[in-house]
């Protein structure tokens, strides 16, 4: 897949980039291109190949094939010290008996940049993201969420025309790292260099991304804003990743420009949005579960019986096996014109018309 933007502001353009260790194939021919002063996310599960496709963009890989240009020079031979991008890791790899100024300012000082002026611009690193108070203190003085700083000021300081993050926040307990994402998204905004972000983690990929690009088995899959991605996924690995859906079988009797007619299997037809290479015949329409409602079984659009349900404070989940055995999630909110239905009670479901997205498989 190919996801373009205004060439007058590409900052990465990945082409055709296959990596291949031995038989195994960690990129197939991906293509992407990243925006100048972009928030973009690298999202899939555990070996999908995105932290490959970061090493390479950095160096630390070559390519088998396919080429990478920043901001137009192709840098697919250069190696890692002669391409303009930096490098956070999962592990902050601070050096322990340095102090935090001193660990801000050694990249810039191995670069050739006299002590003051990289004394200095490590200052500015550290006000920067809050921790100038701490100059002084080694790393081991540091909590988690504050060592991550640090690493993150360190690349910063040379000023790279674009920073690679790889899970940086996965050694940081949740409401660390809930803090640490609001931090990172000023930074880039205050700084305007390109972040391109790794993760496995959905949530932090919508909450701090302007793009996703969702990967599988080496390949993308989709690219998009946060909200595309989760509103209109374009097939079920997409849908089944990026959140909470229900799929259901159905038959697809006519589609065009984008809509589609759908039967379901209780023989009640509903209108759907169509992802791009959707087919007509058998498929599989998915719904998100805070877009079912619960209502009388008379106007329902599917019926069916309650086999769960759980109390999750501000939200209900509730399961729902339908008449012909198709199994539901719905999610309401808890309030008090949303009563929790019992164990076995029948019930309807109701989904409006763009909540329903007919996958392209």
């Amino acid at each position: 897949m190919t996801v373009n933007v205004d060439t007058d502001t590409v900052a990465v353009d990945i082409r055709q980039l296959t990596k291949r260790f031995g038989p195994v194939t960690a990129l197939g021919d991906v293509s992407l291109s990243i925006a100048d002063n972009e928030f973009f996310t690298l999202l899939g599960p555990s070996g999908c190949g995105k932290t490959t496709l970061l090493r390479t963009i950095a160096g630390f890989e070559a390519a088998t094939t396919g080429e990478i240009h920043l901001y137009g020079e192709d840098i697919a031979s250069l190696p890692p010290n002669k391409r303009p991008v930096n490098t956070v890791f999962q592990h902050y790899a601070l050096f322990p008996h340095l102090s935090v100024l001193q660990n801000v300012m050694f990249g810039l000082q191995r670069l050739g940049k006299p002590a003051s002026q990289a004394r200095q611009r490590a200052q500015e690193m550290l006000d920067l993201v809050q921790l100038k108070d701490f100059a002084d203190r080694l790393p081991t003085q540091l909590s988690g969420g504050q060592q991550q700083r640090v690493a993150l000021a360190r690349a910063l300081a040379p000023n790279p025309k674009v920073l690679l993050l790889d899970e940086p926040l996965s050694a940081l307990d949740l409401k660390l790292r809930q803090a640490v994402r609001l931090e990172l998204q000023q930074i880039q905004q205050d700084t305007g260099i390109t972040f391109i972000f790794v993760t496995h983690d959905q949530e932090e990929a919508l909450t701090m991304s302007d793009r996703i690009a969702v990967l599988s088995e080496g390949t993308v899959q989709q690219v998009g804003t946060p909200k595309a991605i989760y509103e209109q996924p374009e097939n079920r690995f997409v849908a089944n990743f990026i959140g909470e859906t229900n799929l259901l079988n159905v038959q697809t009797t006519t589609l065009e420009n984008g809509d589609a007619m759908c039967e379901l299997q209780s023989g009640r037809s509903i209108q759907c949005t169509a992802a791009h290479g959707a087919k007509v015949g058998d498929g599989h329409i998915s719904i998100r579960p805070e877009q079912l409602s619960l209502s009388h079984t008379d106007d329902a659009l599917l019926v069916g019986k309650v086999t769960r349900h759980v109390y999750l404070g501000t939200d209900m989940q509730i399961s729902v096996e339908l008449e012909h055995g198709e199994h539901l999630t719905v999610r309401q909110q808890n309030t008090e014109t949303h009563a929790m239905p019992s164990l076995n009670d029948t019930v309807g479901l109701q989904f409006s018309t763009n909540a329903a997205r007919l996958l392209a498989d």
